[in-house]
């Protein structure tokens, strides 16, 4: 972007963007000059009509559980209306060269999220697995998404490679969110295929890497699957900029509380209108744009972020020509269009229909907010549009927004009062020492926030503390990190990971937790210093890393200064260390302890453009920086490829590893059959099912699966009898496993499918195994009433509630049998949960595999009565309890 506007205004032309992305050499760029148009060439483009309404506003689906819920209630209320208009690259008004527009009501996106729905059924998904999406801006990301949902499963957005100068980190980085996140399918654009084939070559789990020309191509018919507010809706991988990414879980509901308060506090409906460039794997650009105006229903005119980075100015036209009312970016952006747009760019524009635009994402800069609102005054740009804000994934995406209208308010403090002492004192502008803090206002309706001490004690206002929320957007934790989920909690608060100061109720952010460099007993925050000395002539603006390095002669940190540049002569460089070392002691108070002045590159990013300040130092302290520089893209992918190679040559010893396990299981299981069959022998029933008991528990311990077994005093207390017991049922090992746990004296029941084989009658029949019709009315009303009876003599029975079992994970509906029974004998009925047996026991599956397996035994549940109300109710209690402890999602 900086090379072709440098170009642009040196020799008055216009350039393609994707001409000057594509260039692999100066020749290149010399013939693209030489084709390029004058500026102002050519006739100006017709205005577009406006996005938004002017209908007074409809109502919003308050009643919606879900997602899916929102997008079928704007589906049948307005069908046709214009959801998303999807903007490509060169359709920007002033300067553009044309593109095409895509137009989205909310129909076609429902019945485009229910093909992909029906083909990934086809595909096997089922509900609660993983679908990551690796997909650019585009109708296929917006299809893919409510296509997972709709078909059960849980999308997981991940980013497409853009720069192949770090393929290898960035797809190293890709691959540990494929395996934190356990996804079974990956859906990817065709220019991501070959980057997406090395990812599954090192992800077992991955089933298939699917396109939406793919998808399309299956056809197949959607079946639909039942949502609930608290199941997951989406797992979104935190930016990484402290460490690795880590997948914060979120809920319907948290995703709808979000949705819901930020639209309060923004007032947002159909007569305004959104503009964004924003990624769609960024929450920002995922809750906040895209599903925030599905909710509002108001329509959204989508940009690649291409379409921005390749020519700031668009994002700003856009906005203009759409007459949008809405919008919102990181702090970089408004630098960008304060800074380096140029003004011939800007002829001829209108801001004045934006009511709101949103800075966050990443630290609000004072100067970057004073030098945007007095270039854009002159356009029309009210200053009070201009809304700082503040938010994190763990909250879905916002947490804090200041009063509408109201405008940027900015705290100068004394940086000394606040690195020593951690008080925020007030301090006249623009006296030496001091720093300037943005507000980013006050936390959502039904959300909290609170500064606390290294005791975790709530702080006094304008005391610097660890920035903690609650709310009902907060996560439940992180996927499958069981130790940063602990560490996100303090009771029922959450931490941030941020440092600030609450002043009147509204928060001021000072720094990143892990970001702060402690030096002399005190906290220094390395942002200004990152400003001062990217305003520096000869370093890369945004290209700047300050971070404290363990110092082990004084056992404090050393204060490093990381900065890119191009200059190469020694006069330069010197010159240029000697004036960031003056910037270090006029914003720090102290001298920066080391320099590091490296090549383009050089400094790690995450996705949304944020500084990795934690990898940074570990390269630092490792002697690496600068090194992954000047890496080929070639050699970044065959080292990829020897990866996934090494993985794949490591495979066949873990399949002969695991056929290893499957055979010893199945001998096993055919010794315990076969001496299950002699004790079968024995005489009297009592003795033939201890026996069957001791059988079945020597085999669980020969067996080496990892067996829990939880509620110790249920298990004793059902040794009285009589009761009734129900279970889920996930495998064929879920007889073995309840005959193990259970006392002696439980009677199996089950379908009498089973007694058509003579021997297998036989057998049952000395167990005790009571068989029940399950197709025939009459006779089927006939076991009932014998089980009654049954239970009423004093027999304890074990019942599959289920009645059957199915190779997709998921608690199906329960059949009334047993609890009809319980109720009428006047027995208790015993809730238990297995959780594990399907995955060593898949049904359809001969080849069982090592996994842990559990069983949770729930107190009993006492019948309110005889009738068939009290019947329900205790199936209802039952199958909720099972739900909670199972594993697996409720379905139906």
């Amino acid at each position: 972007m900086e090379l072709m506007l440098r170009l642009e205004q040196a020799f008055g032309v216009h350039l393609p963007e994707q001409a000057v992305q594509a260039a692999q050499t100066p020749r290149d760029l010399w013939r693209t000059l030489a084709a390029a148009p004058r500026r102002g060439a050519g006739p100006a483009a017709p205005a577009p009509p406006p996005m938004g309404g002017t209908a007074p506003a409809a109502p919003l689906p308050q009643a919606a559980q879900t997602l899916v819920e929102v997008l079928q209630w704007h589906a049948a209320q307005a069908a046709a209306r214009r959801h998303v208009t999807l903007l490509h690259d060169g359709d920007a008004g002033e300067g553009g060269e044309g593109g095409a527009r895509d137009d989205i009501s909310h129909a076609s996106l429902l019945a485009g999220a229910q093909a992909h729905a029906a083909a990934l059924q086809r595909w096997g998904l089922a509900p609660g697995e993983k679908v990551a999406l690796m997909l650019p801006t585009g109708r296929a990301f917006l299809e893919g998404f409510f296509g997972v949902l709709l078909a059960g499963g849980v999308p997981v957005p991940m980013y497409p490679p853009l720069r192949m100068a770090q393929i290898e980190e960035h797809l190293r980085r890709q691959a540990h969110i494929l395996a934190n996140a356990q996804a079974v399918l990956l859906l990817s654009g065709e220019p991501a295929l070959p980057a997406a084939r090395i990812l599954k070559a090192g992800a077992p789990e991955l089933r298939a890497v699917l396109t939406p020309q793919r998808l399309a191509a299956m056809g197949g018919r959607w079946q639909p699957v039942a949502g609930r507010a608290q199941d997951v809706a989406l797992i979104q991988y935190t930016s990484g900029s402290t460490g690795q990414p880590k997948g914060v879980v979120l809920t319907h509901a948290n995703l709808l509380a979000n949705i819901r308060a930020m639209g309060r506090v923004l007032k947002a409906g159909p007569e305004d209108a959104f503009v964004s460039w924003l990624p769609l794997y960024h929450d920002m650009g995922l809750i906040g744009a895209w599903l925030g105006s599905l909710y509002h229903g108001l329509p959204l005119l989508l940009m690649p972020p291409q379409a921005f980075l390749g020519r700031p100015s668009r994002w700003l036209r856009t906005i203009a020509e759409h007459r949008a009312t809405l919008t919102a970016a990181p702090n970089f952006a408004y630098e960008i269009a304060a800074h380096r747009v140029p003004d011939d760019e800007l002829q001829g524009l209108d801001l004045r229909s934006l009511r709101a635009a949103m800075n966050g994402a990443e630290p609000v800069h004072a100067g970057t907010v004073e030098r945007f609102c007095e270039r854009f005054a002159r356009f029309g740009f009210d200053r009070g549009a201009l809304m700082p804000v503040y938010g994190l994934a763990e909250c879905g995406v916002g947490l804090c927004f200041p009063p509408l209208r109201r405008g940027p308010r900015v705290d100068v403090i004394d940086r000394q009062a606040l690195h020593e002492r951690g008080r925020a004192e007030a301090a006249p502008p623009g006296r030496p020492g001091t720093m300037s803090v943005v507000c980013c206002g006050l936390p959502l309706p039904g959300h909290e926030l609170r500064a606390v001490g290294p005791q975790g004690d709530e702080l006094p206002e304008r005391q610097e503390g660890r920035l903690q929320f609650r709310g009902p957007s907060a996560t439940a934790g992180y996927h499958r990190n069981a130790e940063a989920t602990r560490a996100l909690f303090q009771h029922d608060w959450l931490d941030t990971g941020d440092m600030g100061y609450i002043a009147e109720g509204e928060v001021y952010l000072t720094s990143r937790v892990k970001d702060l460099i402690k030096r002399g007993g005190h906290n220094l925050h390395p942002y200004d210093l990152e400003q001062a000395v990217g305003a520096l002539p000869g370093v890369r603006r945004g290209c700047v890393a300050v971070f404290g390095a363990a110092d082990p002669t004084t056992g404090s940190e050393r204060v490093v200064v990381l900065a890119e540049t191009r200059l190469e002569a020694p006069a330069g460089r010197a010159a240029l260390r000697e004036r960031i070392a003056q910037q270090a002691i006029d914003v720090l108070g102290s001298a920066a302890d080391d320099i590091v002045l490296a090549p383009p590159r050089t400094v790690l990013k995450t996705s949304s453009g944020k500084i990795r300040r934690a990898a940074c130092r570990s390269l630092y302290e490792q002697g690496r920086l600068g090194q992954q520089a000047g890496r080929s893209v070639a050699g970044q992918l065959a080292r990829l490829w020897l990866d996934a190679g090494s993985r794949r040559m490591r495979r066949p010893f873990g399949r002969l590893a695991s056929a290893g396990i499957a055979l010893w299981l199945w001998l096993l299981f055919g010794a315990a059959a076969a001496l299950g069959t002699a004790a079968a022998l024995l005489p009297g029933r009592p003795l033939r099912k201890r026996a069957a008991r001791a059988i079945a528990r020597a085999g669980l311990r020969m067996s080496g699966l990892p067996l829990s077994v939880q509620g110790q005093p249920v298990l004793q207390a059902l040794q009285q009898g009589p009761w009734i017991a129900v279970a889920n049922h996930a495998s064929y090992l879920d007889w073995l496993l309840l005959t193990a746990v259970l006392p002696a004296q439980a009677c199996l029941v089950a379908k009498r499918e089973l007694g058509r084989h003579a021997a297998l009658r036989w057998f049952l029949g000395r167990m005790g195994v009571k068989l029940v019709e399950r197709e025939d009315v009459a006779a089927s009303v006939d076991d009932a009433q014998r089980l009654v009876r049954a239970a009423q003599a004093g027999e304890c029975l074990v019942f599959f509630a289920e009645g059957t079992l199915t190779r997709a994970p998921g608690l199906r509906a329960f059949h009334l049998g047993a609890f009809v029974a319980a109720a009428q004998a006047g027995v208790a009925v015993v809730p238990v949960a297995l959780r594990g047996t399907r995955s060593v026991l898949r049904d359809g599956s001969w080849w069982p595999r090592r996994g842990p397996i559990a069983v949770e035994l729930h107190a009993p549940l006492r019948p309110g009565g005889p009738q068939w109300g009290d019947a329900v109710r205790l199936r209802d209690q039952a199958r909720g309890l099972i739900a909670a402890s199972c594993g697996e999602p409720a379905l139906g």
